[in-house]
């Protein structure tokens, strides 16, 4: 080679090392580093990475060890984070597997003094899965902190209260399979928090918030006690586990008086109906899925019409039903006497979908009591579940539908023929959904 050449090649080579030493963000994972075939060397070769960066100027780093990790790594993870985690790192994220239930051994106890004497004042996204992690008082403030997000991590409710109380600027919080935390106490102080969300914490009982902005919940746990008393401006909720229905008919207007949409899935129903005693002045759009396998077979849909009356300002009301039934709901066991409401007109409600719609006597109650009561646009009677369809799938076929299902929807398209088609005003646009006789037909 010239020496021209070779000095060019040079410079270009020193350049590209000493850009490559101070690069600001890293991503390790099994895409990023190696196939998932090559395990063995997926540790050795970040360890060579990470002894050759210089550590400075690191603003972001990723480390997802899942499926390699095991005891052994957590000697490799110390030294990593010694490098990387400096005064001037904004994102930390660590997965050291996905699975929600990891052997209790294998648990790494993350290095909470990385983050103390102000390592930590910078961060900015904070998520960590499948670890242990203890903050206390002594950490100090983490006053960038926007996002954290804790996933199957050993954490107690206090530890969190001392992480919360000095993440002034958070704006989400996500706590995922935290089965140590019993209570969660958010301050005052949180004035930019806007949205929780917590899943399956199934040891926790309380969620007390102070934080007056929080704007969204999603809530997927069993038996728990919300008290968001200073948070006025909640206006999006979801809430899955079972009897839910029945709970947030009662709490949702005390803790969300301004809420104005709500996602309510219910996987279990014992009660048969729904009262609602309090109004949703400001609700405009409503999903409620009563899809789970223990919803009461014959559950009274035609009790739903509480939720319209509740509801003055609804726009939107979706509603997924139960493909369970029992013959004796059908309507064409019992189609004599349909029920009606006293007349309460719900005039900005526009747009209707009920989807795995059946012959059911109370539903088709409904169906009938929203045509006459409302002003309805568009009315969607979808006798499937409402996934994705063959013509809109990337696998070319149809959701499956079980063999119930299918039985149930000649039924349910005659019931629709029967007693819904002639009662549409001509202004209404009215939407049905047969099964695809392409997908389905092979299905039964």
């Amino acid at each position: 080679m010239p020496l021209r050449d070779a000095a060019r090649a040079a410079i270009v080579s020193h350049a590209f090392l000493h850009s490559w030493r101070h690069r600001p963000n890293l991503t390790f994972s099994f895409r990023t580093v190696c196939s998932i075939n090559c395990a063995t060397d997926f540790t050795k070769t970040v360890d060579h990475i990470m002894r050759k960066h210089s550590g400075i100027g690191v603003k972001a780093l990723t480390i997802d060890l899942d499926p390699f990790y095991n005891t052994k790594s957590s000697s490799y993870l110390d030294s990593w984070l010694q490098i990387a985690v400096t005064p001037r790192i904004q994102e930390l994220t660590l997965v050291l597997a996905r699975f929600t239930e990891p052997i209790a051994k294998s648990y790494y106890n993350f290095p909470c003094s990385l983050l103390s004497d102000g390592s930590g004042s910078l961060i900015q996204l904070l998520h960590l899965c499948c670890c242990t992690f203890r903050p206390t008082a002594k950490l100090g403030c983490f006053g960038s902190l926007k996002r954290l997000h804790l996933i199957s991590v050993h954490i107690s409710g206090d530890e969190l209260g001392c992480l919360l109380s000095g993440s002034v600027a958070l704006e989400q919080l996500r706590l995922k399979h935290c089965h140590e935390i019993i209570y969660v106490k958010v301050p005052f102080l949180l004035q930019q928090l806007s949205y929780i969300e917590v899943y399956d914490c199934r040891q926790l009982q309380v969620i007390e918030s102070k934080a007056p902005n929080v704007r969204s919940l999603r809530f997927t746990n069993e038996r728990l006690q919300l008290s968001f008393r200073e948070s006025l401006l909640v206006k999006n909720i979801y809430m899955h586990n079972s009897n839910v229905l029945c709970h947030a008919c009662v709490e949702l207007p005390s803790i969300s008086p301004n809420l104005e949409t709500a996602t309510i899935v219910s996987s279990g129903e014992m009660v048969n109906e729904c009262t609602i005693p309090s109004k949703f002045l400001h609700l405009k759009y409503l999903h409620i899925a009563l899809s789970g396998i223990n919803i009461f077979p014959s559950y009274d849909y035609f009790s739903l019409v509480s939720f319209l009356d509740a509801a003055p300002s609804l726009e939107t009301f979706i509603l997924d039903v139960t493909s369970r039934h029992t013959e004796n709901d059908s309507i064409f066991v019992e189609s004599l006497h349909l029920r009606q409401m006293p007349e309460h007109r719900h005039d900005n409600l526009r747009n209707v979908k009920i989807t795995c719609f059946r012959s059911a006597k109370s539903l088709v109650e409904l169906t009938c009591h929203i045509l006459k009561n409302t002003s309805v646009e568009c009315l969607t009677l979808d006798t499937t579940c409402g996934l994705y369809t063959c013509s809109t799938s990337t696998i070319g076929k149809c959701f499956p539908m079980t063999k119930d299902a299918l039985v149930e929807a000649p039924k349910a398209l005659f019931a629709i023929a029967t007693y819904i088609e002639g009662k549409v005003p001509s202004a209404v646009k009215l939407n049905i959904v047969p099964p695809c006789s392409r997908c389905h037909a092979i299905e039964f």
